[in-house]
């Protein structure tokens, strides 16, 4: 809860008490354009102070931003529309200067109003402009808070006759699910298939729905329903935007059934008949439902264009260029929950005498199709000096397709999690470790060329995949390698190595680069039994920038899954994206590929993304980053229950980051939820924040890190760490990991708080029981029970003791004695005891 002074609290209650005779101007019977519909902002303040409550009309309700000058809200209304009037009635903590901007598609902005100077209170602004978003651009603060309003009203008219209602069905072929099915006969499907000899049927019960979601928010027109002899009564036909939260477009009460259509006017994603009374003792039953929308007046998404303001292109003439580097490094080394997202590109050619340090949110990437293309006589440089020489945190940046030259000979990469090394020819040695050698916990390489030797020293675990390197040092706990020309052999019985000759199946992440001046995104060809780098032969195919929608800040998520719905791929450039809609990927090979490290935040306790169970979806290169409401699951791949076989071309998940916590309070039950078969997880990090701000046991509250659900997935780089329950929790079949790595919850009150089913602890790595086939090797989980360090978890890892099950590799860790382990799997395996951080080990089970 944030206190105020006196005064600012009177102020306060000042406003909210003069707030009815604010404007009679705007007259009892006009409506704004803004009310009741979506907003959203680029913060908010709690839970308690969302963006919609500034558009709900009820002047006892405020949106509040973060404490920051540049800061963001704004409405979409729905319609294209002619503005004549904005009101602005705001709460104590008003803005000083600030615009009032208007968008045809919610990224590019126009000025209404630029006002400078304002006192606050009740702010009425003539202006004139047609768009379909309006929003509060705020420049300077009055106040230390951040900017609050009570209401914020957008008058004028919408565009009339601009489009008749289509003949066709947008239904038609579209996912659909229902309350209940009578049989199996029955689909929730069958209802939208155009078929009139097929049906839906629900059980015998009230109340009953039928949903389809129509891909993107559409404005609807018109409803169809055909019923079968069992028809409903009592029903309304609803529209959503999210799936979550229903209006009503229409009541209808004493239906006879047969075939019946309904003149509707509102807009929605999912389209739902909700039954409240049945005709006859038998369920709800339609043989075919069809929605008609109309057109919203919009143009659609364009593709292409420019790279947004925060991707900063370079060639080796550029003036200045090592200040360039310097500059972003000084905002972002340790802004380590900052805002700032940056991402350079360097195109081809020969760059001397180059150091790019890399701090939070930054990337850097060749733009040659090859690694050498790009050549620095230089360094690319992760140090910790920000942190002490402490490199346990250098979290969330990344470097990709270029080749390096050293300037000493060895170039230094001292990195935690989420920070890959991608696709990099170092013409010499790889210092894993910061300066000075403190303590380090990585980290991933995957299809890179090291031809001198890479010296991990301090760091305490690491994976490498498909590449080659001239020699490796030491190990501390956990070096686990596949397809790997030049890896050390496995002596994991009495050392750190972990090895596996090839990679079963894999896909080297997409990644964008020049075609002479033409930028286009290469999508890399699935590789099986995979050994050494995929570089030079490349194979898979190149699309040209013009079938991506290039995601900028500001972008909403409506324009996002139009774009999706039009056939576009995505291309987020750097920055943080507030959704107030989950994003839907339905069509098979989407490329959703994110620069420096863009950020995706779901507001209002929805979904950031879901993936149809479709074929060759690439999932790459973003971070997801849990709201103040609860969402259920951040990210879901599939549907639940599906089955289809995606082995030939695997949905895949790469440098996607999942983080609860840390940058502001964050709550999700489910972090990832994988329910497509076939799915590839290549390296993720999905955090559940044990520091920064938002912090504490049911604070940061979330469940589960991973659940796979699908059968055949390879996870190869798996970090998960700190969630209530279970982190990792498998019951797909023939599932198999390819080195693992986790902390348990630090937070954890005591014990009787994870105590189930007769167990102290959820496993950090759990198989179900009904799992009969099952592979893993190089894991290894670590306790560090802070809040009681009294605690004896019983075990790192519980799986199904079958001879399906083949667990390689195994270690649990005390740091420190901050809590110790029982057993390392089930009840196998020695405990760890006393305070000198020495694994317990298990090299096979069972």
């Amino acid at each position: 809860m944030r206190w105020r002074p006196l005064g600012v609290t009177l102020a306060a209650t000042a406003a909210l008490i003069a707030l009815p005779a604010a404007h009679p101007s705007a007259g009892a019977a006009e409506i704004p354009l803004s009310q009741g519909k979506s907003a959203t902002a680029s913060s908010v303040e709690n839970a308690g102070t969302a963006a919609g409550k500034a558009v709900d009309g009820d002047g006892g309700t405020r949106w509040s931003s973060a404490a920051g000058d540049d800061q963001w809200l704004r409405v979409d209304l729905g319609v294209t529309a002619s503005v004549t009037r904005v009101e602005l009635d705001w709460e104590a903590a008003y803005g000083k200067d600030y615009k009032v901007q208007i968008s045809g598609d919610g990224s590019t902005w126009t000025d209404l109003k630029s006002v400078t100077g304002s006192d606050g209170g009740a702010d009425t602004l003539d202006v004139s402009g047609r768009g379909r978003y309006v929003r509060m651009l705020g420049v300077h603060r009055a106040t230390p808070y951040g900017y609050s309003l009570w209401e914020f009203r957008v008058y004028g008219s919408t565009d009339t006759g601009q489009a008749g209602c289509d003949s066709g069905n947008a239904a038609r072929g579209r996912p659909a699910t229902a309350s209940s099915t009578e049989n199996a006969g029955t689909p929730a499907s069958a209802a939208f298939d155009g078929d009139t000899t097929t049906r839906w049927s629900s059980q015998a019960a009230d109340p009953q729905w039928l949903q389809v979601d129509l891909g993107a928010v559409k404005d609807i027109c018109k409803v169809d329903l055909n019923w079968e002899a069992a028809y409903a009564k009592d029903f309304q036909i609803q529209a959503s935007a999210d799936g979550q939260n229903w209006s009503t477009l229409k009541s209808v009460t004493g239906a006879t059934g047969g075939t019946a259509s309904y003149d509707v006017s509102g807009s929605g994603r999912y389209v739902r008949i909700y039954g409240t009374a049945r005709g006859t003792g038998y369920g709800y039953s339609l043989w075919e439902a069809a929605v008609h929308t109309g057109t919203s007046g919009l143009p659609p998404v364009q593709g292409g264009g420019d790279l947004g303001p925060n991707v900063i292109v370079v060639d080796p003439s550029t003036p200045n260029l090592q200040q360039k580097f310097d500059d972003v490094f000084a905002r972002q080394e340790s802004a380590q929950f900052g805002a700032g997202r940056y991402q350079f590109l360097l195109k081809p050619g020969t760059y001397n005498g180059i150091n790019a340090q890399l701090g939070f949110y930054t990337s850097i990437s060749g733009l040659g199709l090859n690694p050498d293309d790009t050549q620095i006589n230089g360094d690319v440089t992760v140090d910790a000096g920000w942190f002490n020489g402490n490199a346990t945190q250098n979290f969330w940046r990344s470097a990709e397709n270029l080749a390096l030259n050293p300037s000493n000979g060895t170039d230094r990469w001292a990195v935690a999690q989420a920070a890959p090394f991608r696709r990099i020819h170092v013409k010499g040695g790889l210092n894993l470790a910061p300066n000075g050698y403190g303590w380090a916990s990585g980290g991933y390489i995957a299809d890179s060329k090291i031809d001198g030797t890479v010296g991990p020293y301090s760091q305490q675990q690491w994976y490498t995949r498909d590449s080659s390197v001239g020699g490796w040092t030491n190990g501390v706990w956990n070096m686990t390698f596949s397809g790997v020309q030049g890896a050390p052999a496995t002596n994991f019985d009495n050392g750190p190595y972990t090895t596996l000759d090839t990679t079963p199946v894999s896909r080297e992440k997409p990644f964008l680069y020049l075609d002479g001046s033409s930028y286009k995104v290469f999508v890399p060809a699935k590789r099986t039994n995979a050994r050494g780098v995929s570089w030079p032969a490349n194979a898979g195919t190149s699309l040209p920038l013009d079938r991506f929608y290039v995601v900028k800040p500001g972008a909403t998520a409506a324009t996002i899954n139009a774009a999706l719905a039009q056939g576009l791929n995505l291309l987020f450039t750097p920055g943080v994206y507030h959704l107030d809609q989950t994003l839907d990927v339905t069509r098979p090979d989407t490329v959703v590929l994110g620069l420096g490290l863009a950020t995706l935040v779901p507001d209002n306790g929805v979904d950031a993304m879901h993936v149809a169970d479709v074929d060759g979806v690439r999932l790459a290169g973003f971070l997801i980053d849990a709201g103040p409401v609860n969402s259920d699951t951040l990210l879901r791949i599939g549907t639940p229950g599906a089955g289809a076989d995606h082995s030939a071309n695997p949905t895949t998940m790469q440098d996607v980051f999942i983080r609860i916590g840390g940058a502001g309070p964050g709550l999700a039950t489910n972090s990832v939820v994988v329910d497509s078969d076939d799915v590839i997880i290549d390296h993720t990090w999905i955090w559940r924040a044990d520091h920064g701000s938002g912090v504490g046991w049911d604070t940061n509250r979330a469940d589960y890190g991973l659940r796979v659900n699908g059968d055949d997935v390879l996870a190869t780089g798996l970090f998960v760490e700190h969630f209530n329950k279970y982190d990792v929790y498998w019951s797909g079949e023939r599932g198999r990991t390819i080195f693992f790595q986790n902390e348990k919850a630090y937070d954890v009150p005591n014990a009787a708080a994870v105590t189930h089913d007769g167990i102290v602890g959820y496993a950090a790595y759990k198989v179900a029981d009904s799992v009969t086939t099952h592979e893993a090797w190089g894991l290894g989980s670590y306790c560090n029970f802070t809040a009681d360090p009294t605690i004896v978890q019983t075990h790192g890892f519980q799986v199904p003791v079958t001879s399906g099950i083949k667990m390689h590799d195994l270690m649990v860790i005390s740091l420190g004695g901050k809590g110790q382990y029982a057993h390392v799997v089930n009840s196998t395996g020695a405990p760890t005891s006393g305070t000198d951080t020495i694994p317990s080990k298990v090299t096979s089970f069972p």
